[in-house]
């Protein structure tokens, strides 16, 4: 199932085996403490975690023994097992009987985040597992969190306000969720959120400033270009954060034009979010693919120049700026 109607689900009582993948940790932790909060009193007794990456052969056992034990004070007992990929002979050796028959009064919880060392076994096919996808939320399902997240605190806010912060945290949720925090606190009970707050107060991720520099090429604004550069170079960014920053990025767009699949096969490709695939995109239909291959080359070389000793990270920085502002700028299109 979808994280989102992993909640839902709970009014209905808890599965005996959960199992969570996918790239987005805050819905993984946000599960968890679901969890705790709806089955387990006091944590200290009923709640034991294991590293699994750190168990083999025999150890996996333990796994199983500490979820047969009761829960002490608690309507449940809730063990976790991190990084947990049991092979199928450790599976069928140490695992199999509790999976076939799990102590009701315990959620076994297995959470994964690492990838499994060679061939893993697909615990998903396993007899009472209940797999919980924890993959990147789609733009209208982060929309509508930031938004129920301050109805609940009476907080007015727009949906240009919910976009912002979306766009803002490249709808991430562990940032998005942190940044609506703050600009709870800021409005408190019953206040009001405006776009001008957003822009104050949410931090923009590194990569999104770039986007923005990026996006002041293809729109010949230099002033919107220099604003950011020098913004992110107050806060600690130097000229070679810059230009491999700047490298990476176009490398990106002439990728993604080259690619020609979708969203979700681009992001899989390239190990990217499926949201900044869709805004990448956008930057990259603004360029002919030469262009773009033509920037993240001559990005490339100047890196070099300056590893060589031949350039100043500053001298690198004021030639890019000139010749990917401008050269592109008269080269925009096709």
């Amino acid at each position: 199932m979808k994280f989102v109607l992993f909640k839902k689900s709970l009014e209905e009582g808890a599965a005996p085996i959960y199992l969570f993948e996918g790239e987005e940790e805050f819905f993984k932790k946000r599960g968890e403490e679901m969890l705790l909060e709806k089955f387990v009193a006091e944590p200290s007794l009923d709640f034991v975690a294991y590293d699994g990456s750190a168990l083999k052969g025999g150890e996996m056992s333990a796994v199983a023994a500490a979820a047969q034990c009761f829960p002490f004070l608690s309507e449940k007992r809730i063990v976790k097992v991190s990084d947990f990929f049991p092979t199928e002979k450790e599976y069928e050796t140490y695992l199999k009987g509790y999976f076939e028959d799990p102590q009701p009064s315990t959620v076994l919880l297995i959470v994964n985040s690492a990838k499994p060392k060679g061939k893993g076994f697909d615990l998903k096919k396993m007899p009472n597992v209940t797999y919980v996808d924890c993959s990147r939320a789609d733009e209208e399902t982060v929309m509508r969190w930031i938004f129920t997240r301050f109805k609940r605190e009476g907080i007015a806010a727009d949906a240009e306000v919910c976009e912002r912060i979306m766009r803002y945290c490249l709808a991430d949720m562990s940032r998005v969720a942190g940044e609506t925090e703050k600009l709870v606190a800021f409005a408190g009970k019953g206040g009001r959120v405006t776009s001008d707050d957003v822009d104050e107060i949410v931090y923009r991720d590194t990569d999104y400033r770039i986007y923005e520099m990026t996006g002041a090429v293809s729109a010949g604004n230099y002033t919107k270009y220099a604003s950011v550069m020098y913004e992110l170079m107050s806060k600690g960014v130097d000229e070679m954060n810059l230009l491999n920053g700047l490298c990476s990025y176009f490398r990106t767009l002439f990728e993604i034009a080259a690619l020609k699949k979708s969203d979700a096969e681009t992001a899989a490709a390239l190990g990217m979010k499926e949201y900044a695939v869709k805004m990448s995109r956008r930057q990259a239909s603004a360029f002919s693919p030469s262009k773009l291959k033509e920037c993240y080359f001559f990005l490339n070389r100047s890196i070099g120049e300056v590893k060589s000793g031949a350039l100043t990270p500053q001298g690198a920085l004021l030639r890019a700026n000139t010749e990917i502002f401008f050269g592109l700028r008269a080269n925009n299109g096709q």
